[in-house]
């Protein structure tokens, strides 16, 4: 066997290796995007912006989001917190919001804390805490 097909076979099976870790790496990022953004922390993040008046008032009627939704979800004992970031895309424009939630005891996920920026580069808040009791969704006695 000559160097040369020695050089290839070996380069071959490094490049399919290298493929191989990469399909592989690329699915667990791909798993770990696809369940925080199909989680019951972003779709209460979700529900919670699209009824947001003061977003509203800005972007206009929410339409979609985006496909990625970032960010971080931590269950510990029954107890919960999560950061997420989404992109709201209104009737006027789009703007990239911030969510942060939690939960207690097992009970349902509630938004603490959200925010999105202006095109100024302001932080508009979205929830003030002395109203945070509206947007508890309620539980069926």
């Amino acid at each position: 066997m000559t160097t040369k097909k020695i050089i290839i076979i070996v380069g071959s099976i490094v490049l399919v290796l290298g493929l191989i870790v990469l399909l592989f790496v690329g699915g667990i990022i791909g798993a770990v995007f696809y369940g925080i953004g199909n989680s019951e922390a972003a779709t209460v993040s979700e529900d919670f912006l699209k009824s947001n008046e003061r977003l509203k008032q800005d972007i206009g009627e929410v339409k979609s989001f985006g496909k990625l939704v970032t960010g971080n979800i931590n269950v510990r004992n029954g107890d919960g917190t999560a950061e997420l970031s989404i992109k709201v895309n209104g009737e006027r424009k789009s703007v990239n919001a911030s969510v942060e939630l939690m939960y207690r005891s097992g009970h349902q996920w509630r938004v603490t804390a959200a925010s999105y920026q202006n095109e100024a580069g302001q932080t508009i808040d979205l929830l003030n805490p002395y109203e945070s009791r509206k947007h508890v969704p309620r539980r069926a006695a």
